[in-house]
């Protein structure tokens, strides 16, 4: 598939990624905690950007395209909705500071930028020359969903265990670590020599985990659209709007209890949808699954998991209401 993208697109494109991160950096320049308002007012604005410019895709480069745009922008926010929770479980295990927040995202969301800018490059290029990596693609998806859906059956509970992670035992092993805070400095002295600070720790862990996210969303928006402009304008959009969407959901994030089921049928869906496309690659009799098709199955899992969520809350709530009933009499 050839790419709407010139050279210069790329470069207006890359150059508006960059202008925002540094926008966000001058936003959050001071350490505060964001109100809901502010949080709502940037979650808004990063919405509607995205949104706009699917309209510019769909009058430039025609329905199909623009189509592909907005289900790929769909499946990364819906599996950015998951990388927030890990994120939340990390500033907790870390005990970030509520003013500290905002840095440690935005740190993440520039390491996750450039993460998926090399996975991204590295994935067209393979795909452009063997057929069998929409295979390999296919099959990683299909073992995540499977993984997520084992865990969310098992009702496995996410606990970090901040002494146990092998990327600060690394860390520790070069530098020392001071026991608190020092605004966003990344080391400080202590007793007469360099230390790393737990918000360096955290900046890390934070990088970290997004090598684990671009592993299973370069793939997945590569399963909607095989056009590599596409695929990180999508990322580009779907990370950007993180820093402020967190504050917005750090509270509801909870009540979506089968989150987890979600998106492994979401990412089992176009796993299935890779394997079916590398088949009718080699076998053109294979069907292959339509853009609009895609786009109707996601927003079907997506509104059954937000209706049974809804549900699940509600009769947890009424036996709360019982217990408190039976526990009054």
């Amino acid at each position: 598939m050839s790419s709407i993208a010139s050279p210069t697109l790329w470069f207006i494109t890359i150059g508006v990624v960059i202008a925002l991160l540094v926008v966000d950096f001058i936003a959050t320049r001071r350490p505060h905690e964001v109100s809901m308002k502010e949080a709502i007012a940037w979650s808004a604005f990063y919405v509607a950007l995205p949104l706009l410019f699917g309209l510019y895709v769909w009058n430039a480069h025609g329905g199909d395209r623009g189509l592909e745009y907005y289900t790929g922008y769909l499946v990364e926010k819906t599996l950015s909705v998951d990388n927030l929770f890990v994120f939340m479980l990390l500033l907790a295990a870390f005990a970030v500071p509520e003013v500290l927040k905002q840095r440690v995202l935005l740190y993440g969301i520039v390491g996750a930028l450039v993460l998926r800018g090399i996975f991204i490059a590295l994935g067209a290029a393979a795909l452009s020359r063997f057929d069998w990596v929409f295979l390999v693609f296919g099959l990683v998806l299909l073992l995540t969903g499977v993984k997520l859906l084992r865990d969310a059956i098992k009702g496995q509970e996410h606990e970090v265990d901040v002494a146990e992670m092998r990327v600060v035992k690394v860390m520790k092993r070069f530098m020392p670590v001071s026991d608190d805070y020092d605004g966003a400095k990344f080391t400080v002295i202590k007793n007469g020599a360099r230390a790393l600070t737990p918000f360096a720790l955290v900046t890390v862990a934070v990088f970290a985990t997004d090598v684990v996210f671009a592993v299973d969303s370069v793939p997945a928006v590569y399963g909607i659209t095989g056009d590599p402009y596409l695929v990180f304008v999508t990322n580009a959009f779907a990370l950007l709007g993180l820093r402020a969407l967190y504050f917005v959901l750090e509270g509801a994030l909870g009540a979506l209890a089968h989150l987890s089921y979600g998106l492994a049928a979401i990412l089992g869906f176009i796993g299935f949808k890779l394997v079916l496309h590398w088949a009718h690659l080699v076998w053109p009799s294979v069907p292959d699954v339509p853009t609009l098709a895609s786009l109707f199955v996601i927003l079907g899992i997506l509104g059954v998991t937000i209706c049974t969520s809804l549900l699940a809350n509600k009769r947890r709530e009424r036996e709360r209401d019982d217990e408190g009933e039976l526990s009054r009499r």
